[in-house]
C-alpha cells in the first residue's frame, strides 16, 4: 500500500515536470519525461512492486539465492579441476591407450611403398651425381627418417 502511494506521487511529480517542459515548447523532452513518469505507476498497478518487495524482504528468498550461488560455484570448481587434471578417468585411459599404441608401423607404407620401389628402379638406371649420390633418392630418405622420428 505504501509503495503504491509512493509510485503515484512519483508519477504525479514527473507528469507535472513534463507539463512545465511542454509549456516551454520542448515537446520531445516533455514526451520522454512523461514516459519515464508513467513507469512507476504502471509497475504499481501490475503488482510487480509487491512481488519485488516480497523478494527483497524475505530471508528464505535470500537463502535460496545463496544455495543457487553455492551450486554454481561448486559446478565451476568441478569444471576447472576437470580441465586441469585432463578429464575424467575414462578419457585419461583412452588417451593413455592411444599414446601407447602410437602410429602403427604400417600406417604410412602404402603411401611410401610403391614410390620407394619406383624411385629405386629409376635411381639404378641413372649415373651418380657429382657428390657421389643419386639426385633425389637420398634426400627423400632423410625426410622420411625425420618424419618417422616425429611419428608422422
Amino acid at each position: 500500500m505504501l509503495t503504491d502511494t509512493i509510485c503515484a506521487a512519483l508519477s504525479a511529480a514527473g507528469l507535472g515536470i513534463a507539463g512545465v517542459t511542454a509549456y516551454r515548447k520542448r515537446f520531445l523532452a516533455a514526451t520522454r519525461i512523461a514516459a519515464y513518469a508513467l513507469v512507476p505507476l504502471g509497475l504499481a498497478m501490475t503488482g510487480i512492486l509487491d512481488w519485488v518487495a516480497d523478494l527483497v524482504f524475505k530471508p528464505t528468498v535470500w537463502l535460496g539465492f545463496g544455495v543457487l550461488g553455492l551450486s554454481w560455484v561448486l559446478f565451476m570448481i568441478s569444471r576447472a579441476v576437470e580441465r586441469r587434471s585432463g578429464g575424467t578417468r575414462k578419457e585419461r585411459k583412452a588417451a593413455a591407450a592411444a599414446e601407447r599404441a602410437g602410429v602403427s608401423a604400417g600406417a604410412s607404407e602404402p603411401a611410401l611403398g610403391p614410390g620407394r620401389a619406383a624411385a629405386g628402379a629409376k635411381a639404378a638406371g641413372r649415373p651418380k651425381a657429382k657428390g657421389g649420390t643419386s639426385s633425389g633418392t637420398d634426400d627423400f630418405s632423410d625426410i622420411e627418417a625425420i618424419l618417422k622420428k616425429h611419428g608422422i
